[in-house]
């Protein structure tokens, strides 16, 4: 009998990467990268687009959540997980020439890592990566990033832009060429620099290892503007928030952008389930939460409620059987949210699945309403739907509620993580090392991070991952084999 209940989705796509490796964070030294141009130059192709996907170095993620560091990481921006240790980071924005195959793509989000709690609540280990940027020209690669590190020893900051972190090794195959509307990069290896080590705060040493690094980037015309999407509205405090102006009637757009929760994400995609997720009836990955959209209902503004349903199906599944069924199987659809009262609630197929707060007067401004990162809760009825895997009352990822009452008014974008990448070459096994860092001299005990992670999955991966992947094999759509001269 199937763990979790079966319902029918279309298949939209898939991209699942096996991290490798050794790898780190964070720098002092400078050396800014420009930032991309809005407009490709001419000849060439803009990026407007994609994801990374990353895991910075697997051995690091299992010393920080492990039991010295005894730490944790959180997301920032717009970055979410893919499998068990690897960060995707979207929203890719630059320029492509197919000429000379140079590429510039940044993405979005970034990773925050916290170890070695001490009394006072602040962490020895303090290390954060963000806004990764890869450039490639003349046959050579760089994966730039924001940093920001804590000196283990003083306890000082060093705050960096755009940071050359690590050298990526090519392989000598050309990126010349590409015609078609995505070009994708897959395992490149990743060497940390001088200057990723010194920012690093003594972790590991110049030379060391990371994790290979993907990548796929959507292409568009030289003629086509890029701008950036803006991202969806935050709070510092995670609560949920309202704006003023009323109006009242029909919904005329909306959108609920919801994670449904990080750890099943990861339990899904990851070593155990082996699984994936698939998007139909116009529901949007945007790399850390699903967006269910084209919302239509009514708002009442003598009670300040809000009745709307929304497009889109969200199916998980993993754990497959030798006969191709899955024992994990959960299909999300027929979405409606519901607001009154200063309290929220997701159903699907009209059952309710989670709960939030929400203000008692709920109105809106200039046509926009929102409940912004608002944390839900788990119900019975969903809690079944998981079937004993998440009990009620379980923390479930925040939800995002925008909604438009005028024609005028504009829904928050969501993450653009592109379309998913054309199929490559499996990388050859790395023979690099997996080595933890160097623990801090000034150690010492913290709680262990615990949020109700599934049997069998931790926040970082584990080393046995990291042997798994690393040689260069770069897929581009369109690629130039070249004969016994070589590029």
């Amino acid at each position: 009998m199937p763990l979790f209940r079966h319902a029918r989705v279309r298949r939209t796509g898939r991209f699942a990467v096996a991290a490798a490796a050794v790898g780190a964070v964070l720098l002092g030294a400078s050396a800014a990268l420009p930032a991309p141009r809005a407009y490709a130059a001419e000849g060439s192709r803009a990026v407007a687009g994609g994801r990374l996907d990353w895991g910075i170095k697997a051995s690091f993620q299992s010393y920080v959540t492990g039991p010295i560091a005894k730490g944790s990481w959180q997301l920032t921006g717009s970055a979410g997980t893919v499998g068990s240790d690897q960060f995707r980071f979207p929203s890719a924005q630059g320029s492509y020439d197919p000429g000379s195959g140079a590429l510039t793509a940044a993405f979005a989000g970034g990773v925050h890592f916290l170890g070695h709690r001490q009394s006072n609540g602040s962490y020895v280990l303090d290390l954060t990566i963000s806004r990764p940027t890869v450039r490639i020209s003349g046959g050579h690669g760089t994966l730039y990033a924001d940093m920001r590190s804590k000196d283990k020893d003083s306890g000082k900051f060093t705050t960096t832009a755009q940071v050359p972190l690590a050298s990526l090794a090519l392989g000598g195959v050309s990126t010349r060429g590409v015609t078609g509307p995505t070009i994708t990069l897959t395992g490149i290896p990743a060497t940390l620099t001088a200057q990723g080590a010194r920012a690093f705060a003594g972790y590991y040493t110049a030379g060391t290892q990371l994790d290979p690094v993907s990548l796929s980037a959507n292409l568009r015309t030289a003629s086509a503007p890029t701008t950036k999407p803006a991202a969806p509205p935050t709070t510092a405090s995670g609560k949920p928030t309202a704006t003023s102006t009323a109006v009242s009637g029909k919904v005329v757009d909306a959108a609920v952008d919801w994670g449904v929760r990080r750890t099943f994400r990861e339990y899904v995609t990851g070593d155990i389930a082996k699984g994936r997720w698939e998007l139909s009836d116009g529901a949007r990955d945007g790399g850390a939460l699903f967006r269910f959209g084209a919302g239509r209902g009514t708002y009442d503004t003598q009670h300040h409620s809000l009745d709307a349903r929304f497009g889109g199906t969200l199916r998980f599944l993993g754990l497959r059987g030798a006969d191709g069924t899955y024992g994990l199987d959960l299909t999300l659809t027929a979405v409606r949210v519901t607001v009154a009262g200063g309290k929220g609630t997701l159903y699907a197929d009209g059952e309710p699945f989670v709960t939030f707060a929400a203000p008692k007067t709920l109105a809106s401004k200039k046509g926009l309403l929102s409940v912004t990162e608002a944390p839900t809760v788990l119900t019975a009825q969903g809690a079944k739907k998981f079937n004993g895997l998440y009990t009620a009352g379980t923390s479930m990822d925040p939800l995002t509620l925008s909604v438009a009452l005028d024609k005028a008014a504009v829904l928050p974008a969501l993450p653009d993580i592109g379309t998913g990448p054309t199929a490559s070459a499996t990388p050859a096994a790395s023979t690099g090392p997996s080595t933890a860092p160097a623990a801090p001299r000034t150690a010492s005990a913290a709680d262990s991070h615990d949020d109700g992670t599934p049997v069998g999955l931790l926040a970082g991966g584990s080393a046995a991952v990291a042997a798994l992947a690393a040689a260069a094999v770069i897929t581009v759509v369109r690629r130039k084999r070249r004969t016994a001269q070589g590029d």
